[in-house]
C-alpha cells in the first residue's frame, strides 16, 4: 500500500510490482542498485507553510518500467499534495546535493533489487572495495590501480584496515569529507574495530602504510592522468514547448517569464540540468506526458548524465529563476485545491492518505537576543576621520545625521566576548560612513579576530543591538563635523533636535530591556494607531496612545520620558480624545496610518560556501543543504543568510587577504540577493572568526561547545580522532579582556545603562553583578530614591523562557535576600556577606568598578566568585611594595594624568602604589590581586585607568 504516516521529515517508498511500498525508517539510506525509490522530504517553515521536495531515485540496474513507474508516482504524489512540490530525478552516482544532504555522510548502494529478477545480495563485511569520494559523492569503482588518479580522494576498505588515498591535487576539504565516509564504513561494516590509515599521493614504498596500500594493488606504478568525465556542458538554455507529446522549440531572443503560459508545459535544457516547468492550468495527464518527454531527452544518444528537476508555476526554485534574463520579483498565482481533492480521493482508494500534509501551525517564536546584556559598553561618535568617546549617560542617544562605533564586552561561556560595530544614521554623510567602517576594522585587527564585527544601519537594527543598549533614542539631525559641513555646503535646513523646540517621538519596543524612541516629522500624519508617541514643546509634554496600543506600550512611554524629558508631568492624550493644543503643535488634525511598520522577520536560514578564483577575485556561491556544525570547515569562507541578518563565518585557515575583505564580500552578497528574497541593502552584516562564535550565531546549529574549542576542523584532527578512537585533548583558549579604546572602561558607569533608565546617583548599581548580590542590593535600596515610574530592579533572564533556579530569583525582602546568600555559603563566610553589602554602597567610582564580578566564570564554588566584590581582609599579609621600587600617588600613575610619572614600567603601574593606596583603590591587597587570573587583573587595571 502507498501510505503516508508522518507530517514532517523523510518518507521513502520502494517500487515493488509497479506499486510504492513504504520503507521502514530503520532502512532509510539503504538503497539497492536494482530498485527505484520515491523520497518525500517535508519541511515545516517558520511561516507555518510546509515545503515538499520529492525525489525519485533510480538504481543503475533498475528496469525501465520501474523507473517510469517511479516518475509517474512522483507526479501523482505532487498533485495529491497540492501541486507545490519540487520534483527531482536522481540517478545513482549523479545525485543532487540536496538529496545527498538527507543521508549524511553518504549513501553506498548495495547490489541487488526486489524486482527485475534481482535478489538482494547479503553484504560481505570482509570484501575488499574501492570507493572514490568526490565531495558529497561516493562511488564504488573497480578495485584496480587504473581507477586511481591524482585529483580525487579514494577509500580502500579491506578486512582489517581502511585506507584513505589522498590525490596530490585534492583539497583539504575533500580529504576531510572523505574521512567522514571512512568513519561511516568503520562503524557500519567493522563495528568500530579496524585500523585507519592515510596515504599521501607521492609517498612511495618507504612509508610503511603507503607500502601496505600499494602492495594490495600488486606494487607501486605511476598513476595515469584522470580520464575525461562528464562535466557540466556550457549549453545555452533552451525552452522547448510540449505539444502533443513532442518538444517544440520556442522562438525567442532572450528568456523571460512572459514566455511561459499557464496552460502549457515547457522544458528548459541547461545541459546537466533539465527543468520541466508545468503551468498551473495543465492537467495531470499533460504533466505526466511532459515528464515522459524529459526522460526521453535526458536518455538521448551522446547525452551527459544529468538531473531532471520539475517545478510548478508559482513555486519555481531560485536556481530555475536565475536561468532567465528577467523574472518578476513576485508573481500572483491562484491556487485551487479542487484538483488536489480529486487526486487525493483517487489515491486514497489506492492507500495514499494525504490528510494534514498541506498546512502547519505558524511558528510563533519570541524574538530573543541570545547575548548577555550585563557587559560593558563604549560608544564613539565619528567626526570626519576621528572618533569622540560618548559619556556613559549619553551613549543611548544617537543622531540620525551621525555615524557611531560601539564596543561591547560581555562574559561568554569560555572567555570574554567582544562585539565591535558601526551604526550608520540615515542622514549621515558618506565620508563619515567610510571612516566609521575603517576605524571599526582597525579596532578589530588589534584584537586579532577575537571580536565579532557588525555593520548596522538606522532602521534595520538587529535585536542584539537594542538589547545591549536597552533604551535607545534617535534624534533628527547630527552633531558631527561632517554633517554640519554638509548642511552648510548644501544650504539645507538643519533640523537637529533641540530640547526647547517642538519634537515628536514614536515609541516602540517589546519591553523595558528593548525600547526605542524615534524622532519623526512633527505632523499629524506621522501618528500611527499602533504606537504611542511623545510630543514636547519646551516644557510642555504630551503623550499620545493609539487606539491599538496595549498597556505594555504605554508603560514604555513612561520609561522613555525619563530619558527625553525627565521630571516633567506629561499631559496624556488618547486617540479620539485629543486637545486643541495637541493638534495645534502638530499643525492640525489629519488622517494617519493604523498598520504597524513592517520589519524584516527572520526566515529559515540558508548556509552558503564561497569559492574564490585565483586568477580574478571572482566569487562562486554554493548552498549547503541541511547544514550542521560539521560543515564549518576551517579552510572555508561561509555565509549564513537568515534574511533579517547576514553572518559571515571565516575559518582560521582562510587566506589573510580574503579575511580582510570579509565585510565587503558580505555587502556584495546582500547586493546580489542570491535567494531573490528582496534583501534590503541595509541588512545587518556580522563578521565572525572561527573559534569566536557568539550565541546569536550558534543558535542556528546543534552546537557542540567541545568542537568549537578545537583549533579548526581540519583533516589532520579528524584523522587523529579516527586513529586513536578518542577525541584529542582540547586547547582551551585563555580568557582575554578586549582592548578598551580611549583608556576608560564604562564599567564604573554601568548603572547609567540599567533597565530602570534612572540616572539618580543615589540608586544602588545592580547591573553586571551576580544575581545573589543584586538581590541583596535591591532589598536594602532606599525606595524613596527611586523614580516612581520605574519598578524595582530585577534579575533579568538573559534568554527568555529559560529555566532559572529559585536561588536566581529576586528575593522580595531583606531577610529573604540574606537567606539567598547564606544558603549558598558556609556559616563561617557570614562576615564576607556583611562586607559585600558594605562595599556595594560605597560611592567611589574606582571601588565600584573593582567590585564587579563575572558570575559566569568557571569557578567550582560561590566562595571564589564573591571574592571579586569583597574586601579580602583575611588574606595573609606579605610585602606590600615591590622591593626597590619607588612609590607614587595614584593620580600621577593614571594613564589620563595631567602630570604623569616618567621612567616607570607602564605595563605595571599598579606596582608603584603604596600598600594603603593600593588597598583603597583595588579593594584588596597586592598579594590577593596577583593571585587573580591575568584577564581579571587587567580588567581591574582598566577600570582604574592603570592599563
Amino acid at each position: 500500500m502507498y501510505t503516508l504516516t508522518f507530517i514532517r521529515g523523510i518518507e521513502i517508498w520502494r517500487i515493488e510490482n509497479f506499486r510504492p511500498v513504504l520503507v521502514p525508517a530503520s532502512s532509510h539510506g539503504k538503497f539497492f542498485t536494482g530498485d527505484s525509490y520515491v523520497i518525500l522530504k517535508t519541511t515545516s517553515l517558520k511561516s507555518g507553510a510546509l515545503r515538499h521536495d520529492i525525489h525519485y531515485w533510480i538504481g543503475k540496474d533498475t528496469s525501465q518500467d520501474e523507473a517510469c513507474t517511479a516518475a509517474v508516482k512522483t507526479v501523482e504524489l505532487d498533485a495529491a499534495l497540492g501541486g507545490r512540490a519540487v520534483q527531482y530525478r536522481e540517478v545513482q552516482g549523479y545525485e543532487t546535493e540536496k538529496f545527498l544532504s538527507y543521508f549524511k555522510p553518504c549513501i553506498i548502494p548495495q547490489a541487488g533489487g526486489m524486482a527485475s529478477g534481482f535478489k538482494h545480495v547479503e553484504e560481505k563485511k570482509n570484501e575488499t572495495r574501492l570507493f572514490v569520494s568526490k565531495g558529497k559523492y561516493v562511488v564504488h569503482v573497480p578495485f584496480a590501480r587504473s581507477s586511481l588518479n591524482h585529483d580525487d580522494v579514494f577509500i580502500l576498505d579491506t578486512k582489517s584496515k581502511i585506507f584513505q588515498f589522498n590525490g596530490s591535487n585534492s583539497s583539504i576539504q575533500e580529504r576531510a569529507k572523505a574521512l567522514e565516509v571512512v568513519q561511516y564504513l568503520k562503524a557500519t561494516y567493522h563495528d568500530e574495530k579496524c585500523e585507519v590509515a592515510s596515504v599521501e599521493d607521492g609517498k612511495l614504498m618507504a612509508d610503511p602504510e603507503s607500502g601496505e596500500f600499494w602492495g594490495l594493488f600488486g606494487g607501486f606504478a605511476p598513476l595515469p592522468r584522470k580520464a575525461t568525465t562528464e562535466e557540466d556542458a556550457n549549453t545555452e538554455p533552451l525552452a522547448p514547448n510540449i505539444e502533443k507529446g513532442c518538444a517544440v522549440p520556442v522562438e525567442a531572443k532572450s528568456l523571460t517569464r512572459q514566455l511561459l503560459k499557464t496552460m502549457k508545459c515547457y522544458l528548459l535544457d541547461c545541459g546537466v540540468e533539465l527543468f520541466v516547468w508545468m503551468g498551473r492550468s495543465t492537467s495531470l495527464d499533460e504533466r505526466k506526458t511532459a515528464c515522459s518527454v524529459a526522460e526521453e531527452v535526458i536518455a538521448g544518444p551522446g547525452r551527459l548524465k544529468g538531473h531532471i528537476i520539475r517545478v510548478i508555476e508559482g513555486f519555481e526554485t531560485v536556481v530555475f529563476q536565475l536561468k532567465f534574463d528577467s523574472w518578476p520579483l513576485s508573481t500572483e498565482v491562484t491556487v485551487c485545491d479542487d484538483g488536489r481533492g480529486k487526486v487525493a480521493a483517487l489515491l486514497k482508494r489506492q492507500g495514499l492518505n494525504v490528510k494534514g500534509l498541506m498546512k502547519a501551525a505558524p511558528v510563533k517564536e519570541e524574538q530573543q537576543a541570545f547575548i548577555d546584556c550585563t557587559g560593558n559598553l563604549q560608544v564613539w561618535r565619528v567626526n570626519d576621520q576621528s572618533k569622540t568617546l560618548i559619556p556613559s549617560n549619553e551613549q543611548l542617544k544617537f543622531y540620525s545625521g551621525d555615524c557611531y562605533i560601539f564596543q561591547y564586552t560581555y562574559p561568554g561561556d569560555h572567555k570574554e566576548e567582544c562585539l565591535i560595530g558601526t551604526w550608520l544614521g540615515k542622514q549621515s554623510v558618506e565620508e563619515e560612513q567610510k571612516a566609521a567602517i575603517s576605524m571599526m576594522n582597525r579596532m578589530a585587527e588589534v584584537l586579532k579576530g577575537q571580536a565579532v564585527q557588525a555593520k548596522i544601519f538606522e532602521g534595520r537594527e538587529p535585536i542584539q543591538f537594542f538589547s545591549i543598549l536597552q533604551s535607545f533614542v534617535v534624534f533628527k539631525g547630527g552633531m558631527s563635523s561632517g554633517y554640519k559641513r554638509y548642511v552648510s555646503e548644501t544650504c539645507t535646513v538643519d533640523d537637529t533636535y533641540s530640547e526647547g523646540g517642538v519634537a515628536l517621538f514614536r515609541v516602540q519596543g517589546s519591553g523595558p530591556e528593548n525600547m526605542q524612541a524615534i524622532q519623526v516629522e512633527t505632523a499629524a500624519s506621522s501618528l500611527n494607531s499602533s504606537y504611542c508617541y511623545i510630543l514636547h514643546s519646551g516644557s510642555t509634554v504630551f503623550t499620545w496612545s493609539g487606539s491599538l496600543t496595549t498597556t505594555e506600550d504605554q508603560e514604555l512611554v513612561e520609561r522613555l520620558l525619563d530619558v527625553i524629558k525627565p521630571n516633567i508631568q506629561p499631559k496624556a492624550q488618547k486617540e479620539g480624545y485629543e486637545s486643541e493644543q495637541f493638534w495645534s503643535l502638530l499643525g492640525g488634525k489629519i488622517g494617519h496610518s493604523i498598520q504597524k511598520i513592517a520589519k524584516d522577520v527572520e526566515s529559515d536560514p540558508h548556509l552558503f560556501c564561497c569559492h574564490f578564483s585565483k586568477v580574478q577575485f571572482l566569487i562562486q556561491v554554493t548552498e549547503i543543504y541541511n547544514f550542521s556544525q560539521d560543515d564549518l570547515m576551517t579552510e572555508d569562507f561561509l555565509i549564513l543568510d537568515s534574511h533579517a541578518s547576514i553572518f559571515i563565518w571565516v575559518g582560521q585557515q582562510v587566506d589573510s587577504k580574503i579575511k580582510a575583505e570579509a565585510l565587503s564580500i558580505g555587502e556584495k552578497f546582500v547586493k546580489h540577493d542570491f535567494l531573490l528574497e528582496k534583501l534590503s541593502a541595509e541588512t545587518p552584516v556580522f563578521v565572525i572568526a572561527e573559534g569566536n562564535e557568539p550565541s546569536f550565531f550558534t543558535r542556528f546549529f546543534t552546537w557542540d561547545s567541545a568542537k568549537s574549542l578545537m583549533h579548526g576542523n581540519s583533516f589532520q584532527r579528524k584523522l587523529a580522532i579516527l586513529k586513536n578512537g578518542v577525541t584529542p585533548p582540547l586547547d582551551k583558549p585563555k580568557r582575554r579582556l578586549p582592548v578598551s579604546y580611549g583608556g576608560r572602561s564604562s564599567a564604573p558607569d554601568k548603572s547609567q545603562r540599567s533597565r530602570s533608565v534612572s540616572f539618580s546617583p543615589e540608586r544602588v548599581r545592580v547591573r553586571g553583578r551576580s544575581p545573589a548580590f543584586n538581590a541583596l542590593a535591591a532589598a536594602f535600596e532606599n525606595p524613596n530614591a527611586r523614580n516612581l515610574s520605574t519598578p524595582p530592579p530585577v534579575v533579568r533572564k538573559l534568554y527568555p523562557k529559560s529555566v532559572i533556579s529559585e536561588s536566581m530569583k529576586l528575593p522580595p525582602t531583606r531577610s529573604a535576600a540574606i537567606a539567598a546568600l547564606t544558603a549558598s555559603f558556609e556559616s563561617e563566610k557570614e562576615n564576607l556577606i556583611t562586607r559585600s553589602f558594605k562595599a556595594a554602597n560605597q560611592v567611589t567610582i574606582p571601588k565600584a568598578a573593582s567590585l564587579e564580578v563575572n558570575h559566569k566564570d568557571n569557578s567550582n564554588s560561590m566562595t571564589s566568585r564573591i571574592e571579586a566584590f569583597t574586601i579580602q581582609e583575611d588574606v595573609k599579609e606579605g610585602v606590600e611594595d615591590e622591593e626597590g621600587l619607588p612609590v607614587y600617588p595614584y593620580e600621577r600613575l593614571k594613564v589620563s594624568s595631567s602630570h604623569p610619572v616618567t621612567d616607570i614600567d607602564v605595563t605595571k603601574r599598579e606596582t608603584y602604589l603604596s600598600a594603603e593606596e593600593f588597598r583603597e583603590n583595588f579593594g584588596m591587597t597586592k598579594e590577593a590581586f596577583y593571585k587573580l587570573p591575568k584577564w581579571r587583573q587587567n580588567k581591574h587595571k582598566m577600570a582604574l585607568h592603570l592599563f
